[in-house]
């Protein structure tokens, strides 16, 4: 999960930076200076897109009525796993196959790791950063000059300030700067006022003061904690530098704005008064300094003498350009969603639904056991969070791929028989010529393939969609998509979709479910039916996903139940089967 935020990370945050610094190149005349600062807001949030929840940004929960599932009630690897003869089903056995994922498992634990050792060399630099500040306020006292104390609260005034602000002087200091994040401090060199003009003073407090009234203190706690997480990305580094150098031109303009056009000269005399003396660095930048040894100041200077005030006309234009830029940040939904899409969660609410602890009968595997009753209307579960979490379906795909061949006619009720085509698979069960019961029964992969095959992708999207199945995402390059690639459901879906299907809430024609029911019968004692269909999820051999879903008919109520696990290596949907049946056994319903 944490690789595929990276590899998101890695292309929202690239085309962000570039469409940002576009935007921004493209249309630089019709900007103002303050929204040329705002308008890189847009790009912190595209670079948050990729580690936010996944139901944040899947279009489907934001518009529900908008392709919703009809049965709702509020390199890759593959893994078919299947029953033994349906007549005969006394035991489940797995059936699986394995090949390669297209990123390799020990390059991405690789990657994830180069990227933490990153992290924590950034956090280190963070660490120190905070110490040097926290050394210059302990050196530091309170101003107490009386004319600058004065010339504070005018400056307030001006700017329609109420808050208090703390204004210290320290020997470490070189260069008047903001420091902290909910309660910040000004600081200014020890003594500057021996040396610094009231004017002068003037002009750095209504600098700083703007800098504290549009909270940019925060912002830049911000621009450091994404410039830690991206730090592999150079664009990222182009743009969050170009952002800090826009917002001291947006302080200067908004400065410029307050003075009187005949002291607009002075203000950029007093930069580069500062600049002059300046030979210290702000510490990594978590302070914001007036002006510092690598600042940009002809940037700055040149901004200064071309001042003009802001026009609404120009106002309305850069407002144009803000729109524009958020619609490409929007684009980025998409990209994230698409490559977080098999970590994705489906987004539940019932509040007939029942939380319990099994934890018992999973022993090691991560997992999730869901079950419905359908008399009583309520919903049981165990682990919440491992519930809604989409993960590869892998074989139990096939019950709603049978429906599906029946109803689009690929097969036919009595006429489902699909030759083989000679090609040597692993188990001889598949080696052979195969109808609906028996390619169920021995989960042959070919089967379904080739049935698919004869509707065509556009069809099967179709379907997918018209019954809400997980993130019905068919775009998996690796064949088939149900095995370990694109298509991902979660086990509260899966007892929906059973439901769905039991009730025929899909649509279809009866004669079809029938047949499917029939498919899937697995066993039949003391009154009891049992259906249901395994999965087995195998990643460079290793069995990593484990399926069992299905239903019992019992005493005129029907319990619907999706079991899934997950491990390194031991987990199949036989072991699925054997956690769901004990659970089914010890509560009396089979």
């Amino acid at each position: 999960m944490l690789f595929s935020m990276l590899v998101a990370g890695c292309i929202v945050s690239s085309i962000s930076a570039a469409g940002m610094m576009g935007i921004k190149a493209v249309f630089r005349k019709q900007l103002t200076a303050k929204w040329h600062y705002r308008i890189w807001m847009l790009l912190l949030l595209a670079l948050a897109i990729p580690f936010m929840p996944g139901h944040l940004f899947q279009f489907s929960s934001w518009f529900p009525v908008l392709g919703g599932p009809l049965h709702r009630d509020t390199g890759v690897t593959g893994t078919g796993a299947g029953v033994q003869d349906a007549a005969d089903a006394n035991m489940l056995q797995d059936f699986t196959i394995s090949v390669n994922r297209g990123t390799p498992e020990f390059l991405q634990t690789m990657t994830v790791a180069v990227w933490i050792a990153g992290l924590l060399v950034f956090a280190l630099m963070i660490m120190r950063a905070w110490l040097d500040i926290r050394r210059m306020k302990n050196a530091a006292r309170p101003v107490s000059d009386e004319e600058v104390l004065a010339v504070l609260e005018q400056c307030k005034q001006q700017l329609h300030i109420t808050r208090e602000m703390v204004v210290l002087e320290s020997p470490l200091v070189q260069s008047p700067m903001l420091a902290g994040a909910l309660k910040p401090c000004l600081m200014l060199p020890s003594r500057c006022t021996d040396w610094v003009s009231t004017d002068e003073i003037r002009y750095i407090l209504l600098h700083e003061l703007n800098h504290w009234k549009s909270r940019d203190n925060l912002t830049n706690y911000g621009i450091v904690a994404f410039q830690a997480i991206y730090w592999f990305n150079p664009l990222i580094w182009m743009a969050l530098k170009q952002m800090r150098l826009d917002r001291e031109i947006a302080c200067d303009h908004a400065v410029l704005q307050s003075l009187d056009e005949r002291f607009h000269g002075d203000y950029g005399q007093t930069i580069l008064r500062f600049a002059s003396r300046a030979s210290q660095s702000a510490p990594f930048p978590l302070a914001s300094p007036f002006v510092g040894p690598k600042s940009p100041i002809r940037h700055r200077i040149e901004t200064i003498v071309r001042f003009r005030a802001d026009s609404r006309r120009q106002n309305i234009k850069s407002l144009a350009v803000v729109a524009l830029a958020t619609l490409m940040v929007a684009s980025q939904l998409p990209v994230a969603e698409a490559v977080n899409r098999n970590d994705s969660r489906y987004v539940f609410s019932d509040e007939r639904t029942e939380y319990e602890d099994l934890s018992a009968y999973f022993s090691d595997y991560e997992g999730s056991f869901v079950l419905y009753d359908l008399n009583a209307g309520q919903y049981r579960i165990y682990n919440e969070s491992q519930s809604t979490r989409r993960v590869s379906p892998d074989s139990t795909y096939k019950i709603y791929s049978a429906l599906f061949g029946l109803e689009s006619g690929a097969i036919a009720d009595e006429h489902s028989t699909i030759e083989w085509n000679g090609q040597i698979y692993p188990y001889d069960a598949w080696n052979q010529d195969h109808n609906l019961f028996t390619a169920m029964a021995s989960s042959v992969n070919w089967y379904f393939q080739a049935m698919e095959n004869r509707m065509g992708r556009g069809e099967l999207q179709g379907y997918l969609e018209r019954i809400g199945y997980g993130n019905a995402d068919l775009s998996g390059k690796s064949e088939p998509f149900w095995l370990e690639s694109s298509l991902a459901i979660s086990p509260v879906e899966q007892v929906q979709l059973l439901k769905a299907l039991y009730t025929n809430q899909f649509g279809f024609k009866d004669k079809h479910i029938e047949t499917v029911k029939q498919a899937i019968q697995l066993q039949e004692r003391g009154g009891a039916r049992l259906f249901g269909k395994t999965g087995t999820g195998t990643v460079h051999h290793k069995n990593t996903n484990g399926w069992f879903v299905g239903y019992v008919e019992n005493g005129g109520n029907v319990y619907f139940f999706a079991t899934n696990i997950r491990h390194e290596d031991q987990a199949s949907g036989s072991k699925a089967a054997d956690i769901a049946l004990r659970i089914l056994q010890d509560k009396g319903i089979y």
